[in-house]
């Protein structure tokens, strides 16, 4: 009986840890919850996280802090989140990069993007559009490909993001073209540059190079992916405009957490964004800022993250990016 006793009284402080531990993931939140933006305010991924944070807060009865902490290709961010305590409350709005090209572009990466975040949800993902200019002698898709062979070397691809970077890379492997890769920062350069006819055809998303293909001064050859995308209803996906089939190519943010956060916690979080998104009022929101809201749950935003890391390392190394 005294064995007994003794036992029961060493049990007893850790069943007492353990119910408080589930008490407090019940009660989730009970104070602020920061969402950390690895950019300037003002770019998608803020106002996305700010469209989220409001309705969050409201929700949760806690306040949701937008946390801008720009710089270094989103590795002052994301390491920040890893290094937070896995309790729920520090998020971060992660880009595609974070989690998936950085592993490949940096040789000495200060966080590990597996192995130190627990996904939560899809975010968002850009319908992102073949584009040239409007008095191009490139009409289609196939015309591009035609162009391409018979001058080798010769026409420029230009891009601003990391993932339409490589996704220049990408589409001359896929379609046996070769092409010089013209760098830009932003999508305000890469129409600048295919408005000026700098580049020969680029790849970007809808929010600068729309205005223009509306103007009639710019024209869209494909889109990246199968999704509808009602701006442009005929625009036709790039494998059937040009034969390329390079799989869909987006530009995407996500949600996730320090690596170690609760389940209860990451699946609570999950389902009020997927809730966020269902009403309709928020959805006007995104399309005004030409987001497009993608949610998903959990395990399903973990094998994307793999899927994605294993299409693009031969690409990284083709493409001869690297930033240390």
């Amino acid at each position: 009986m005294h064995w007994i006793r003794l036992t029961a009284l060493t049990l007893l402080p850790a069943l007492a840890l353990s119910a408080g531990k589930s008490l407090a993931q019940e009660r989730y939140p009970t104070r602020p919850i920061h969402i950390v933006v690895p950019f300037p305010a003002g770019g998608p991924a803020d106002v996305l996280a700010r469209v989220i944070g409001e309705r969050m807060s409201a929700d949760f009865g806690q306040a949701v802090v937008i946390d801008n902490r720009p710089g270094a290709n989103t590795l002052i961010g994301a390491q920040f989140v890893a290094k937070s305590a896995p309790d729920g409350y520090t998020l971060l709005m992660a880009i595609d990069s974070t989690l998936v090209m950085n592993q490949y572009l940096y040789a000495n990466l200060t966080y590990d993007p597996i192995k130190d975040f627990a996904p939560i949800t899809l975010a968002a993902k850009t319908v992102g559009l073949l584009v040239v200019n409007a008095v191009s002698d490139i009409k289609t898709g196939k015309d591009l490909i035609s162009k391409a062979k018979a001058q080798p070397g010769k026409l420029n691809c230009g891009a601003g993001t990391i993932t339409t970077k490589l996704t220049c890379v990408l589409f001359g492997q896929k379609a046996g073209i070769d092409t010089v890769l013209l760098p830009y920062n932003g999508s305000a350069e890469v129409a600048h540059g295919i408005l000026t006819k700098s580049v020969d055809f680029v790849f970007d998303g809808p929010s600068a190079v729309l205005p223009l293909i509306r103007s009639g001064d710019l024209r869209a050859l494909a889109k990246l992916d199968s999704r509808p995308f009602p701006p442009l209803p005929d625009l036709s996906a790039l494998t059937e405009a040009t034969g390329v089939d390079v799989g869909d190519v987006t530009v995407w943010l996500g949600l996730v957490a320090p690596q170690g956060t609760p389940q209860p916690i990451v699946d609570k979080l999950a389902d009020e964004v997927a809730k966020i998104y269902a009403d309709p009022s928020v959805k006007m929101k995104t399309d005004a800022a030409g987001i497009s809201p993608v949610a998903s749950t959990p395990p399903a935003f973990a094998a994307f993250i793999r899927q994605e890391a294993a299409r693009w390392p031969s690409v990284v190394k083709a493409s001869g990016m690297h930033f240390d």
